[in-house]
């Protein structure tokens, strides 16, 4: 699905106008998703860089140290930045992305993109995905085989919560839907259409897609326990809200009525 948005081109044209201030958009980044992982390392590279900025007046040869280490850093964010693509720069529309082979083999196989946006087909789209990770069990790294299972338990605890009791958050709506239907189903797809003998062959990134499916499965698991905390966050605050209701309604009335029960 095309990025080619005006939001998304305003995005990048204020990131390349501070571009020696690329390190801190990885943490700005990490902290508009809430993504623990994504937040440590956005802090790592500004702690990097005010760390080499610190250094760099006590001699000359700190100084080109420095500058290096700052170069350095600056160009591996960059890299991360384009990496983390997905959690800032959204899809036209933001809708479901088509990731089919063909019509006929999708509407068969049942995938994800190919039904309506509403929660009630959500648990079929995320049984896809797990049931695509069973397919291929041997293909997959195993602590990426788990990762997907976990991730799926995860995701489902949301869909049966929200099904139950909807929020009625079209934002959290839509970060769900785009999860379930989208993003796991499209790195899923993109790692098993890989030959097995070039799972292992690094590729212009420098990482193999092994180690690719296991980063960006780390990402998904992250974006899911966020799902779960926010919606039960929520749920929580509503049942409190609930309470101080009824205590300041009815909570004078303690021992004036029995009702006759004994």
């Amino acid at each position: 699905m095309s990025r080619l948005t005006l939001g998304n081109i305003f995005k990048v044209s204020v990131a390349l106008f501070f571009f020696p201030f690329v390190p801190l958009l990885v943490l700005m980044i990490g902290v508009r998703r809430k993504n623990g992982k994504v937040i440590l390392e956005g802090a790592g590279y500004v702690a990097l860089v005010l760390a080499a900025a610190a250094v760099a007046g006590y001699s000359s040869g700190l100084a080109v140290l420095s500058f290096f280490v700052m170069l350095g850093v600056v160009a591996v964010s960059a890299m991360r930045s384009y990496m983390l693509r997905d959690l800032w720069l959204h899809p036209r529309g933001r809708g479901p992305q088509m990731m089919t082979q063909s019509p006929t083999q999708v509407r068969q196989a049942g995938d994800p993109a190919s039904t309506g946006a509403t929660t009630e087909d959500l648990p079929s789209a995320l049984a896809w995905s797990a049931a695509l990770a069973r397919k291929n069990k041997n293909r997959l790294p195993s602590e990426a085989y788990v990762s997907i299972l976990e991730t799926c338990q995860t995701l489902d605890a949301v869909i049966d919560a929200e099904t139950r009791q909807p929020l009625g958050d079209p934002q959290f709506e839509y970060e769900l839907a785009a999860t379930v239907r989208e993003y796991l189903p499209s790195v899923l797809r993109s790692y098993v259409a890989i030959p097995p003998k070039m799972l292992e062959t690094k590729q212009a990134s420098g990482r193999t897609p092994n180690e690719e499916l296991v980063e960006q499965l780390q990402l998904l698991a992250g974006q899911a326990e966020t799902l779960y905390a926010s919606r039960h966050r929520r749920t929580s605050a509503e049942l409190t809200n609930t309470g101080n209701f009824l205590r300041e309604r009815f909570g004078h009335r303690q021992g004036g009525f029995d009702f006759g029960i004994k």
